[in-house]
């Protein structure tokens, strides 16, 4: 049983194996990707009842326009059609939707759809629900160097600012940006790879990770939970000792 009281504030996805589904099915890719939108609608209504106050997905990596151009349409398509069908009941259950990542290079119609939800949601003040699009964590700590010392040029940053660990957590897409986004307390990843894929290399340094053999379009609730009670039964000392 899950205890309530030490439900972790943040929890990460990597929502792996949605080529494998459908390929065990004899479908194409995107069939995998359709299934898996539908498992991400159920976790974050199991989340936002559960009370977990940030939960981010691992949607698009910078990796992944790799991929054939059909399936890199088909997953934009996919996103345009979520927020098409989701965006009302998201803000009625007070869900406020997050982008890390730049976005600007995705096709117009999914900009749209993302700005749109940005705005409709941004006063929410339950569940953060964070959508890592055309993220890679190398670039993100890249990109947060460049913008502190653009900073410091612009005179926004006094010349003799010494960088350390909390100016480069509060520059990353997790920082200011978003409203300083806590550090993952549990990173999850389905599928059976254990790996983070350039997944939130900074901020996972003392998360929790747990792995299932699950495929994502076949992870229900139950083994959500299952993952979150495995978490609690962890010790977390963060390198220190108790």
């Amino acid at each position: 049983m899950i205890d309530r009281n030490r439900v972790p504030e943040h929890v990460a996805i990597i929502m792996d194996g949605n080529g494998r589904w459908a390929k065990k099915r004899l479908l194409p890719r995107v069939a995998g990707h359709n299934a898996g939108m539908l498992a991400m609608k159920e976790i974050v209504k199991v989340s936002s009842t559960l009370g977990v106050k940030h939960l981010t997905v691992y949607a698009f990596s910078t990796e992944n326009w790799k991929r054939t151009e059909d399936e890199i349409s088909g997953i934009f398509k996919l996103l345009i059609k979520y927020v098409d069908s989701e965006l009302d009941e998201l803000n009625e259950n007070n869900v406020k939707v997050r982008i890390l990542g730049d976005y600007s290079v995705i096709p117009k119609a999914a900009i749209d759809r993302l700005e749109k939800s940005l705005k409709t949601t941004c006063n929410n003040t339950g569940l953060q629900f964070n959508i890592a699009l055309n993220y890679g964590s190398r670039a993100e700590i890249v990109r947060a160097v460049n913008r502190i010392n653009r900073d410091v040029k612009e005179g926004i940053l006094p010349e003799d600012t010494e960088v350390t660990e909390e100016l480069i957590s509060r520059y990353l897409y997790t920082g200011e940006e978003n409203g300083n986004i806590p550090d993952p307390d549990l990173i999850i990843r389905t599928s059976g790879e254990e790996r983070l894929s350039n997944f939130l290399l900074w901020q996972s340094a003392y998360s929790e990770f747990a792995f299932t053999d699950v495929l994502w379009p076949d992870f229900t609730p139950t083994e959500y939970e299952r993952l979150i009670e495995v978490y609690q039964n962890r010790d977390r000392r963060f390198g220190g000792r108790k």
